[in-house]
């Protein structure tokens, strides 16, 4: 089970940090990645991190403004945010795959936790 959170409401340009929290099971050796979905739109990447952190990917709306890190000891994946933007506004989404590397695509993913809202005002 996985569960998201450390979302609110946040200036333009803010920098929150959201976390993932896994319980019932190990995903120390799963990839984990970072989706949102914007009202009325679909759910698409964000950032994906692969078992040992060594690598990441993301969407370029994101690069270099999140940066996507895990701690396997807390079974935690956290998801730093920074500049942040009113585009940004979203229910965000953590997700774990099986595979061994995987990014974007949301049927590679087979857990899912619910999300964690993040409204930015401008």
């Amino acid at each position: 089970q996985l569960q998201a959170y450390g979302g609110g409401l946040v200036q333009a340009g803010g920098s929150p940090r959201l976390s993932c929290a896994a319980s019932g099971r190990t995903f120390s050796s799963y990839v984990m990645g970072w989706f949102r979905q914007a009202p009325g739109k679909e759910r698409d990447f964000v950032a994906a991190i692969s078992w040992s952190g060594a690598s990441t990917d993301y969407a370029d709306s994101v690069k270099g403004r999140f940066t996507v890190s895990r701690d396997n000891a807390k079974n935690t994946v956290y998801l730093q945010m920074n500049s942040l933007k009113p585009e940004d506004t979203a229910v965000y989404y953590c997700a774990a795959s099986r595979l061994s590397w995987t990014a974007g695509a949301l049927m590679e993913y087979h857990y899912w936790g619910q999300g964690t809202l993040v409204t930015v005002s401008s």
